[in-house]
Parts: structure tokens; C-alpha cells; sequence
């Protein structure tokens, strides 16, 4: 599985456990998935960057 798709099910644990009134459980899955995205953003930049570089974009 992906960065991005981790992100994606803790920001869902986040949601459902807020909902649950877990505010504790909710916080940590959240800044979990917070943490995942922001470092599925700098790879995916960084890979751009580098295919720019490089010459071969994919798509």
C-alpha cells in the first residue's frame, strides 16, 4: 500500500473514532495522518523533480 493510502485510512480512524467521542484516539490518528501525507507530498515532489531532471516524465 501506498503513503497516501495509509493517510487516507488514518484520517477515516480519526473521523470514526471523533465520532465515538475517542477525542484521544482521533488526535494521534489524525496527526498520524497528517504526518503520512506531508511526507507522500515531499517524495511525490521530489520524484517530479527528478524525472524533470532527468528527462523522462511519465505521462
Amino acid at each position: 500500500m501506498s503513503l497516501l493510502t495509509w493517510a487516507l485510512i488514518a484520517f477515516v480512524v480519526a473521523l470514526i473514532a471523533g465520532a465515538f467521542g475517542f477525542t484521544g484516539v482521533a488526535a494521534g490518528a489524525a496527526s498520524v495522518g497528517r504526518l503520512l501525507f506531508g511526507l507522500f507530498l515531499l517524495l511525490a515532489v521530489v520524484f517530479l523533480v527528478l524525472a524533470l531532471l532527468g528527462g523522462k516524465l511519465l505521462f
